[in-house]
C-alpha cells in the first residue's frame, strides 16, 4: 500500500519531533494554567464553588455565543441533563447517529429513552438531514403538536447530532426538518469547541448544546463538560439540576426534585479558563497542521478529510480515508508498532450488544466510513 511507507511516518515524526511515542492528541499547557490552579488552591475553594467556576461559565457562554453556560463534571453528564431539559423522558425515542462515541447514546439511555440510529453524510461524517427526513416521512406522525413514531407509538422527543471530530453537521437543513416535525434539537458539540457553521459557533444552534473538556480535547479541564443555551430558563434549570436541585438558602438543605451532583470543581475550572484563553491560537495551529497534512496526503493519493461548505472546523482530530478495511487495518498496525498513535473511527453503535436491537436505517455511509477512516496525530504544534 503506497500510503504505509517510511516517507509517511517520517513526515509525521518531523512534525512532532523525535519522541519515541507520538500521541494521538495531547494537551498543551502554555498559558496561565499553573497560575490559575495555584490561585484556586490558595483560595481554598477547590471543590464545586469558586471564582473560576463562575469565570468558566461566563467564558464558555461568550465563546459559544449563548446566554448561559453551566459547568459540569464531564461531557456525558452534560448530555444527560441537556436531553432531560429538552424533554426526553422514559420510553421516548431520540434520533441520533450510530457513528459516534458511545457517550452520545449512553446519555440517551440514562434518560430511559431509546436511540434511533439514522445514517450520516459522507462529507461531514455527522447526522444526515436527508436520512432524518426520510425516516420521519416513513415513521413520523404529529399528534397534538408532538412527533410520534407511528410504528412504535413512542414520542420522538429530541434529535441529537454529533459534530464528528469537530466537523459541523449540516445544521440549517437539520434544524428546518426538526422544526417541521416539532422535534427539539440538542447539539453534541463535545468535539467541536470553536468550530463554526455559517459563521456561528457550534453549540449555539440547538435548544441546548454540550461541550467536553476531557484530557484529549482541544481545550481541557482535566475532566469536565458544559451545557450552553440561548434560552435563559434552560440555562438556569441546568444549573439547578446539576447542583443537586438545591434551593438557595443561607444554611438549610432543601431540594425540590431529584437532581444530580454533576458540578465541575473549581480546580478543573481554573485549568479550563487558562486553556480557553488560548483556544483561538490552538485552532489556528491546528488549521495550519491540517494544511500540511492535506498537501502531503494529496501527493500520496490519499484523501485527507476537510471541512464542508459553510463550515470552519477546529480540526480536533484529523483523519484520512483509506481505500478499504484491509488498508485501514494494515496502516493502524504499522503506525502503532512504530510508536505513532493512530486510531480507527468508532465501531457503529448497533454493533455493541446493548444497542444491537435498536432501529437503524441502511447505514450505508456510516459503514463506508467505519471501514476506512483513521485518526492521525493531531496535537497542537
Amino acid at each position: 500500500m503506497k500510503f504505509s511507507n517510511v516517507e509517511t511516518f517520517e513526515f509525521i515524526r518531523n512534525i512532532y519531533g523525535g519522541s519515541d511515542v507520538i500521541p494521538l492528541h495531547e494537551p498543551r499547557f502554555r498559558g496561565n494554567e499553573k497560575l490559575f490552579v495555584n490561585n484556586a488552591i490558595d483560595s481554598t475553594f477547590v471543590s464545586s464553588v469558586g471564582a473560576y467556576v463562575d469565570k468558566f461559565e461566563t467564558m464558555i457562554a461568550s465563546i459559544s455565543e449563548t446566554e448561559r453556560g453551566v459547568a459540569v463534571v464531564n461531557g456525558t453528564a452534560a448530555l444527560q441533563v441537556a436531553l432531560k431539559i429538552a424533554g426526553v423522558n422514559q420510553g421516548d425515542e431520540v434520533i441520533t447517529q450510530a457513528l459516534t462515541f458511545v457517550a452520545t447514546t449512553n446519555a440517551i439511555s440514562y434518560n430511559g429513552a431509546t436511540p434511533v440510529f439514522i445514517d450520516v453524510d459522507l462529507d461531514t461524517m455527522g447526522l444526515s438531514p436527508n436520512s432524518v427526513n426520510n425516516f420521519l416521512l416513513e415513521f413520523g406522525e404529529l399528534r397534538d403538536g408532538k412527533c410520534f413514531n407511528k410504528k412504535t407509538g413512542r414520542k420522538i422527543s429530541a434529535c441529537l447530532p454529533m459534530h464528528t471530530f469537530g466537523f459541523p453537521v449540516h445544521l440549517n437543513e437539520l434544524i428546518q426538518i426538526c422544526n417541521q416535525w416539532n422535534i427539539p434539537l440538542v447539539e453534541d458539540a463535545a468535539e467541536s469547541l470553536g468550530s463554526l457553521y455559517d459563521g456561528k459557533p457550534t453549540g449555539s444552534f440547538g435548544e441546548l448544546g454540550v461541550f467536553s473538556f476531557n484530557g484529549n480535547k482541544i481545550v481541557t479541564a482535566g475532566g469536565g463538560g458544559a451545557i450552553v443555551s440561548k434560552n435563559v430558563e434552560y440555562g438556569a434549570y441546568a444549573k439547578h439540576l446539576t447542583t443537586t436541585a438545591k434551593i438557595p438558602h443561607p444554611f438549610e438543605y432543601a431540594h425540590d426534585e431529584v437532581g444530580y451532583n454533576f458540578r465541575m470543581p473549581n480546580l478543573n475550572a481554573a485549568l479550563a479558563c487558562a486553556q480557553l484563553e488560548q483556544l483561538k491560537g490552538f485552532i489556528e495551529s491546528k488549521r495550519k497542521l491540517a494544511e500540511q497534512y492535506d498537501s502531503f496526503f494529496n501527493k500520496q493519493g490519499i484523501k485527507f478529510r476537510k471541512e464542508s461548505e459553510n463550515a470552519r472546523a477546529n480540526y480536533w482530530l484529523m483523519c484520512i480515508e483509506l481505500e478499504n478495511k484491509n488498508d485501514r487495518d494494515l496502516f493502524l498496525k504499522e503506525s502503532n508498532s512504530l510508536g505513532i498513535m493512530t486510531r480507527p473511527i468508532w465501531q457503529l453503535m448497533y454493533r455493541l450488544p446493548m444497542y444491537s436491537d435498536n432501529y437503524r436505517d441502511s447505514q450505508k455511509n456510516a459503514e463506508f466510513l467505519e471501514s476506512r477512516i483513521v485518526n492521525i496525530p493531531s496535537s497542537v504544534i
